[in-house]
């Protein structure tokens, strides 16, 4: 059975599908294009704000914010700020958060600080290793009596990780929530954020740290913005290109298809 070979002369897109195409490519264009735009704002703004906290984490202490402004504070305004506050350490009503740091994985020891003030505030004294997860193993370098301390104010970190949540009634944590650990240490009149006390004086060399050790927080932005906007103009550029590819075949059809009808109707018995 013979089979008719296909016609290989194609017509031009009708009026309506190209004006789809066009639409569509518009569409898309502004669209990479918008994205590219944001992301740009976006690294404006993360520099500005890495400026800022470098600044703070690098002046001088400060007080403590005051219970008054504890409701207006928050990441952009007050994290990383560098303050100075003064108290007795509850060291009965420490609590054990996972961490993993530059000296391995083990636990932040949050300690609650009754202030000269009057309110609590937790303080993230410094990072231990499984073996001195016992208050015991480090009971000698337990502050009593008022002491004075710096160290970076820090928001808190509700609920934990997705497959790590904080488990209070077994008391294991995974993230500093400051709310879920003044209720589970009935300290009802907790600031709502915690403050990472500032490194120890240097030990001599050889000398094993004396646990916790503090100063070890991570300050840290991830900063992809740049890289999120090339690629969104690069989206941007294959539009234009793919939109005048589409242009050009459909100038190239258009004289083949108009010679293509003229032979038919020559063809055609009178």
């Amino acid at each position: 059975m013979s089979r008719t070979p296909p016609d290989p002369i194609r017509g031009p897109r009708s009026t309506p599908a190209l004006a789809l195409l066009a639409l569509a490519g518009v569409l898309l264009f502004a669209l990479f294009a918008a994205l590219g735009v944001w992301q740009i704002e976006r690294r404006a703004w993360k520099l500005a704000l890495i400026e800022r906290v470098e600044a703070r984490v690098h002046a001088a202490p400060i007080d403590m914010p005051v219970p008054a402004r504890w409701p207006r504070i928050g990441a952009a305004d007050d994290e990383y700020r560098h303050v100075r506050l003064a108290g007795v350490f509850l060291h009965e009503r420490e609590t054990l958060v996972q961490a993993s740091t530059t000296l391995g994985p083990g636990h932040w020891v949050l300690t609650p600080l009754r202030t000269v003030q009057g309110p609590v505030v937790l303080v993230n004294r410094g990072f231990v290793p499984p073996e001195r997860r016992e208050r015991g193993t480090r009971s000698s370098n337990e502050p009593a009596g008022e002491v004075r301390l710096t160290g970076l104010l820090r928001i808190s970190e509700p609920g934990g990780g997705f497959l790590r949540r904080n488990d209070p009634a077994a008391d294991r944590w995974f993230s500093r929530d400051v709310q879920a650990i003044a209720a589970a240490r009935g300290l009802p009149d907790a600031a709502p954020f915690f403050v990472d006390e500032d490194a120890p004086a240097p030990q001599p060399a050889g000398v094993e740290p004396r646990w916790p050790v503090g100063g070890l927080t991570v300050i840290a932005f991830h900063n992809n913005h740049l890289v999120y906007a090339l690629t969104w103009f690069g989206l941007a550029l294959g539009v234009l290109l793919a939109t005048w590819l589409v242009a050009r075949m459909e100038r190239r059809h258009a004289p083949r298809a108009g010679h293509a009808t003229g032979k038919a109707r020559d063809a055609a018995p009178d």
